[in-house]
Formats: C-alpha cells, structure tokens, sequence
C-alpha cells in the first residue's frame, strides 16, 4: 500500500509539472532539456524521505507541500490548493452551495459559528455567532477540526442534521434539527437610502452573481428617489474578474476601457472594455476604498477614477492586482499561478511592489498610510479629463480620509477590542423582542432590545467591565478618546446579531466618520461627472 502511494505522489507531482509547464507555452521549451533532471531530483528526494525518515510519512502531504513551496519563491499570491480548498473556492465563486449556512472556526478547541447567512437555514432556526455547535449527531466535536465539522454539517439539499448548542447565558446544550437547504453568499451585503435623494450599496467581494445583485439594488434604490450614489467598496478583497467588468460597466458608457493585462506570454495579453450601455451615467457618485480593497475592486476604482465617473474617496487601496489564472491540475486539486499583471485604462500599474520575504507587504493593512509618499516619475498618469493619477502601489483616493475600522481611525487599543472580537460577544447578552426561535429558557435572562434601541451610558460601562474581566488591560485614556468608536461598535455588533446587516449598515452610516466627510463631497462629484461625460476633445483641451 506504501508504494502504491509512492508511486501515485510521484506520478501526481509529474503530471503537476507536466500541466505547469504547459501553462506557459514555448517559454517552457527553453529549459525542457532539464526537466527530466528536476523530476529526477524531486523524484529521488521523495524516495529518500519515504525510506529513511524517523516518523510516519504521507506522501500526498510531502508532494503537496512540495508544490506550495514551489509557488512561494514566485510572489505573495500564487499558491497551490488541495482537492478541499480548490473546492471551497470554487463554492465561494459560484455563491452557493448545501448546507445550513454558517461560517465556522476552532477557538479553544470548540468548533464555533463565526458568521451566518440571512435567511440561510441556521439563521431560521435561531442559531448566532459565537455559539458553539458541542454535538453534531450526537458526537462530541471538542478537538475537531473546522474541516471535520464541515463534511458533517453539509450534506443533501433537503437532509436535517442534529446539533447541540452550548451558548453563553444558558447551562443545558440547546438541541435542534436543521435542514440543509441551497445556501446563496450574498455580495450586496447593504442597500439603502442614507437620505432621500442618496442611496447606499456596499459591496462586499465579487462572487458570480454580484452584478445581478448590484443591478437589483440599483433599481430598487433609483424607484426610492436615489439621485446620487455611495458605492461601498471598503474591506471589498476583490474576486471575478469578469464581474469586475460588468459592475464598472453599470456607470461607464459602452466603449471605454476598464482594465488591460500584460504578461509574459501572448495569450494574457488582453483589453476589457464596457459593452453595455449604462442607465446610470447621469448620477453624480463617490467610491469608499481602503486600505483593504484589492484585487477587482481596484479595478473598478481604478477604471471610475481614470474615466472621471466617481470621486474616490478613502485610504489608498492594498495593491493587489496580478491576474491569478486558477487551473485544475490532478486529483482534484488547484493551483493559482500570477500570468499577468492589472493596468488601469490611463496605464497605471495596480500592483505594489514587494520586498524579497514578503513581509512588508503582507503586513500592509497593519501600518498607518503616508499620504506624502514619493513617486517614481514614470508612475504619473491622467485621467480623461487631465487629473494627475499615480500608479504602482494600489489606487490612491482622490480625497483621503483615514478609516481603517469601519471607517473610524481608532487608538491600538480600540483596534485591540475589535480584533478580539469583544464588542461580539458582548452583544451575546442581549436578544431581539418577540424572538421565538429558540425555546430553551436562559439561565441568566438575556436582555430585549427592540430595533429602534439606543446605546445608553449604563451599556457602555458594562461594556468597560467585559473588557477588563476578559483580561485585556484598560487603558484609560485611550477609552475616553475612542468613546465614539466603541459606542458605534457595541450598537454595530447587537444590530448584526439581532437584526440584519443592512440594519447594522443604515445605523452606521450616521456615525461612521469616513462616510460622513464623503457626504460632502458631492458637489465635488457632480463636477467630475459633467467632467467625465465632456466630449474628447473639450476633456483633452482641459
């Protein structure tokens, strides 16, 4: 059995090499008199870890891992996905998938729900974040792992599965029957009007039916009056491609360029340009970015911003923008190699540079912004109308405003109470009126609170004595300067555990500091939108 193992790793890894190589065409024929030597190597340094290691060996792993380490001398993206995570991408993709629709995570060795779909069966039957599913079938789950869970939990479309709860303020497990059903992953998490002429839309990633999603909500917000429009793409990691075409094509006329890739090989070598007309080239608009957008939702800004449609406004963009083809190789599983790079349509390189380790760009979102940083000059571009735009290291707002946590620029140690999850699981505590999901009786009453609640000055120090009791030492000054922030997280945080995100959202927004410093600037927009909409030749005179 060993060494039919063997044999199938080597083989797989053959094949994998084989297929790699295809992907770059004639390029690869330069070094194909030294490919059998390399697969000799890999071959022979296979064998020998097999034959004469200490411990056990899975050679799918050795192979596996083989290959992920291959791809990591190349840049910070390109990356190998076993059959499970080729799988889990794909799913993500496509927006759908069977089960009870929850996203899951091990913390303390507990299998514990993260997050959940709205109207998803989870939802339906009761279940919040931070529970803890203790049972599944009747099985203990402490030690599982998160992929364990999953194979459990999923199943027919139709099929219940038998859980236990264990949840904060109760002492017995909560038992349920939920029945897995088709879950959708929305990426139009919010759509509402902030006033009665502008509507809000946040778009969280791009999945494969984000322009349908977009387009519903463009049309639900227009027949409410919105005559001018907050596109959200902070947080937004990007996503399909192809969606990023559509969804700029919603406010570009038909002909203008969105993107353009140049790689090393012909074939990568493409143009994307809008071809639809658009119903909304008429309506001023400003665009949220941050220091987490990347990917497709840079080509999007990048493509409002270059044609002069949206003033953006925010942080400068992550910077991620190498076309990641994703191939199918073996056995089911995936790999992600970088075939090309991003440019806007005035010629501005996305992508930011990285240094040989990687770890100063990937600890990017971590560091504070320089708004003064130098530009190489051959970074200076144009935007149709003449605008001065620089590329080579994400898209830069038109106008900044720091915002990094949900539009607010919190001391460390907010940030620490945010990243700890503790405004989270401080809205344990309460409960939405009238919710008869769950029948079971509370040890400890949970309080009540109705959609239209206030955060009073009695929650905000209780909140102040879970932070302290969860270890975390207070400092006091920085409690008193982020009083803003951690009022609007602990109303945020019930608001999603009880109501709905786009009730979160709507709440926010009349906090959120980044958002409201946009709302300003909209007789800024309405100028560049009559700029971006000018003939040619007056926009080339300007």
């Amino acid at each position: 059995m060993r060494s039919y193992r063997s044999l199938s790793a080597a083989v797989f890894a053959i094949v994998f090499c084989a297929l790699l190589g295809g992907f770059y065409g004639r390029s690869a024929l330069v070094a194909q008199d030294r490919i059998p030597e390399q697969y000799e190597v890999f071959t022979a340094a296979l064998t020998a870890v097999e034959a004469n290691f200490a411990g056990d060996v899975e050679p799918d792993r050795l192979v596996y891992g083989a290959i992920s380490g291959m791809l990591q001398t190349l840049d910070p993206h390109s990356s190998f996905m076993d059959p499970r995570t080729y799988a889990q991408m794909r799913e993500r993709q496509e927006g759908r998938y069977y089960g009870l629709g929850i996203s899951i995570n091990v913390i303390a060795g507990d299998i514990t729900v993260i997050s959940l779909f709205e109207g998803s069966p989870a939802y339906q039957k009761g279940l919040r974040r931070g529970d803890v599913i203790a049972r599944i079938e009747g099985e203990d789950t402490k030690g599982w792992t998160s992929d364990q869970a999953v194979r459990r939990l999923r199943g027919p479309r139709g099929t219940p599965v038998e859980i236990s709860l264990r949840r904060t303020s109760y002492d017995k497990l909560i038992d349920l029957a939920v029945v897995r059903d088709e879950i959708h992953i929305p990426t139009v998490r919010a759509a509402f009007m902030i006033d009665d002429t502008t509507g809000y839309i946040l778009l969280s990633e791009f999945g494969e039916n984000s322009d349908d999603e977009l387009g519903r909500a463009l049309r639900d917000l227009t027949a409410k009056g919105m005559r001018r429009l907050v596109f959200d793409l902070r947080g937004n990691p990007g996503g399909a491609l192809d969606q990023a075409i559509r969804v700029s094509n919603r406010f570009l006329p038909r002909g203008d360029m969105i993107v353009y890739t140049r790689g090393r090989v012909a074939n990568s070598d493409s143009e994307y340009r809008a071809t639809r007309a658009s119903e909304y080239l008429d309506m001023p608009m400003i665009t949220l970015v941050n220091r987490n957008s990347a990917s497709a939702s840079e080509i999007v800004s990048g493509a409002l911003q270059d044609h002069d449609r949206s003033l953006v406004v925010g942080e400068t963009t992550f910077g991620k923008a190498l076309v990641q083809s994703v191939y199918r190789v073996s056995q089911g599983a995936g790999v992600a190699v970088t075939t090309a790079r991003y440019y806007t349509p005035s010629g501005r390189l996305i992508q930011r540079p990285w240094d040989g380790s990687f770890d100063e760009y990937l600890t990017y979102t971590l560091r504070e912004q320089d708004p003064n940083r130098a530009h190489k000059p051959e970074d200076l571009k144009f935007t149709d109308g003449g605008r001065r735009v620089f590329g080579g290291g994400g898209i830069e707002p038109d106008r900044r405003f720091d915002g990094p946590v949900e539009g607010f620029n919190p001391t460390r140690f907010a940030r620490t109470l945010f990243a700890r999850n503790l405004f989270d699981t401080y809205a344990q505590r309460f409960s939405r009126r009238g919710d008869a999901r769950i029948t079971a009786s509370p040890s400890e009453p949970l309080r009540e609170l109705s959609e239209d609640f206030q955060v009073t000055d009695a929650m905000v120090a209780e909140f102040k004595e879970h932070v302290q009791k969860s270890g975390l030492r207070l400092d006091e000054a920085a409690w008193q300067q982020d009083q803003q922030f951690i009022r609007a997280m602990i109303r945020f945080e019930i608001d999603v555990d009880l109501f709905s995100v786009e009730v979160a959202r709507r709440n926010l927004s009349k906090a959120d500091p980044q958002l409201q410093y946009a709302l300003t600037l909209f007789p800024e927009a309405e100028a560049l939108m009559r700029l971006g909409t000018a003939p040619p030749a007056t926009r080339a005179a300007r």
